[in-house]
């Protein structure tokens, strides 16, 4: 067990460093946070958090900060799930993200074997849950939660459909929201001639863009303007099997309904600071997702904890997330949804001073997920008597 006062080491399996997606960004802002400060009384400047990754693309150690170090890395081969297992266990507890997609295997079962190896006790990140699963990713799933000490969802929704649609043993099922980023200096956007509505993250089909154009193209009678920005890189595993195909059609769209001058594309994949200021910019975020089936979206709680108005298709998330008048959920493929809800927006000041007032009073910063994750580290016996417990 993992006393009060005792300096916890964490390791974990992520694809951070150095891959850039939404389950890396959540790998690092939990790792730095949980090796920041602590609660009160709970000494933590030894924390140590090992961090695997699935890809080969690191050769050598690599010291990420004085108290994070990349020790090894997870990729093919015989006998590599038992070493990557071997490094975990040089902690005390190992976190473990979980994604379908992020695993060698099919739907990713090759993590099952990592698990399966541990000695130490392990919490496991679900970053997707299934309302219809295949029977392979649903033995996937009930495998991994099966051999976790405890298995972390970020929302109700999935909560509920861990109970409904597996056979998962909810008493060691806890829910701890995704963290939110301090937005230091967030304040309303000043207007320079016209509005922005914003779409950020990563870039690939399945994000809805095209909804968002066809939806600026319905607001050409607005005043001031509004122009829509893309911020984001594409996808890397997009850009390995079809390049930036979707990018293009998405220009090739802009230009076709004649909205291109009002339409950015950046494709940096900017630091904190550097999002920070453009957040600070936009008068709406968009999030136009074709998934019907999202349950944690790490944008959407960045953009309601940023204090902007939040436009979201109807994904689990954000019904949930939004069902307190934070934002407005939305038809999916609409753009006529979309750009009725923008006029809304951009014409009740009111209602976007209201927005900012609410977001403030989130309780979820990082420092506060940390602290949840070394509150459930320390419910910990042993590895034995937690992963029967």
């Amino acid at each position: 067990m993992i006393e009060s006062g005792h300096v916890a080491d964490f390791s974990f399996l992520s694809t951070f460093p150095p891959t850039r997606c939404g389950i890396a960004t959540f790998a690092e802002s939990l790792a730095a946070a949980m090796t920041g400060p602590g609660p009160i009384g709970v000494p933590v400047d030894r924390a140590r958090i090992i961090r695997l990754i699935d890809e080969l693309d690191v050769t050598r150690p690599v010291r990420v900060d004085n108290r994070t170090e990349v020790v090894t890395e997870w990729g093919a081969g015989r006998g590599s799930a038992v070493l990557a297992a071997r490094a975990l266990d040089s902690a005390d507890v190992a976190v473990i993200q979980h994604e379908y997609g992020i695993y060698q295997g099919r739907d990713g079962d090759a993590v099952i074997e990592v698990l399966a190896a541990l000695t130490v006790p392990s919490i496991v990140v679900l970053h997707t849950v299934l309302d219809t699963p295949t029977d392979h990713q649903r033995d996937v799933l009930e495998g991994v939660a099966a051999l976790a000490t405890r298995v972390v969802v970020m929302t109700e929704t999935a909560r509920s459909l861990l109970a409904s649609a597996y056979r998962v043993d909810m008493e060691r099922v806890v829910v701890i929201p995704h963290g939110v980023p301090d937005w230091d200096g967030i304040e309303a956007a000043a207007h320079t001639g016209h509005r922005t509505m914003l779409t950020w993250g990563l870039i690939g089909p399945g994000k809805g863009i095209e909804w968002g154009i066809r939806a600026l193209a319905l607001l050409g009678d607005v005043h001031p303007p509004v122009r829509y920005e893309v911020l984001g890189e594409t996808h890397p595993k997009v850009v390995a099997h079809e390049g930036e195909a979707y990018r293009d059609s998405l220009r090739a769209l802009a230009a076709e309904l004649g909205v291109a001058d009002r339409v950015t594309f950046d494709d940096r994949y900017l630091d904190r600071a550097g999002l920070a200021e453009r957040v600070a910019s936009a008068d709406v975020v968009l999030l136009p997702y074709d998934s019907r089936i999202q349950v944690t979206s790490g944008v959407l709680v960045e953009a309601v904890a940023a204090g902007k108005p939040v436009i979201a298709t109807d994904f689990p998330h954000a019904r949930e997330l939004l069902a307190d008048g934070v934002g407005t959920v939305v038809a999916h493929e609409s753009p006529e949804a979309i750009a009725q809800a923008v006029r809304q927006v951009l014409e009740s000041p009111d209602a976007m001073a209201a927005h900012r007032g609410t977001v403030r009073s989130s309780d979820t910063p990082w420092s506060s997920v940390a602290d949840r994750y070394r509150s459930l580290a320390r419910q910990f016996r042993s590895p034995h008597v937690a992963r029967s417990a």
